[in-house]
């Protein structure tokens, strides 16, 4: 049994959930600029509570969208279970429309200048790898969580 499958039943057992429960997997954080523990520190402190991704990551690997409800094990650098996530809200919305205040949920960026100009380099590279062209109105998957449960294994 992993670490990751570990900590779930823990969480289970320590919130009195159904072990029959499915987690929707576990995820680790990265972003332009910062290291994955930087943003799970953000996250552990309720600092950031939202992520972005392309649209069309999620369609080239033919991957069902993230939906509200679903659970994650939240994993540091060292694939250590720090936390357990539960995506509260998933929008689809174009790189041009995402305001200051959605931008500001992710608790990375000091202006929305500063958001766009970073989001737009990470979408051009991941674009390079991927097969797609970034534009101003390609499409972003917006989702919204909140730690359910956190300690360290």
């Amino acid at each position: 049994m992993s670490k990751a499958d570990v900590y779930w039943y823990r969480f289970l057992e320590a919130t009195g959930r159904d072990r029959e429960e499915k987690c929707a997997g576990d995820m680790t954080f990265e972003a332009h600029g910062f290291v994955g523990d930087e943003l799970l520190s953000l996250v552990l402190t309720g600092k950031k509570t939202a992520l972005f991704t392309s649209y069309a990551t999620y369609a080239e690997d033919n991957e069902p969208l993230p939906a509200t409800g679903e659970l994650y094990v939240v994993l540091d650098r060292a694939e250590t279970p720090r936390c357990i996530i539960e995506t509260t809200g998933v929008t689809i919305v174009p790189f041009d429309e995402v305001t200051w205040k959605m931008a500001q949920l992710e608790g990375e960026d000091e202006n929305l200048e500063a958001w766009r100009g970073k989001h737009k380099e990470y979408l051009e590279d991941e674009g390079a790898v991927v097969g797609f062209d970034f534009s101003p109105g390609i499409k972003l998957v917006f989702q919204t969580f909140r730690v359910v449960y956190s300690g360290i294994l």
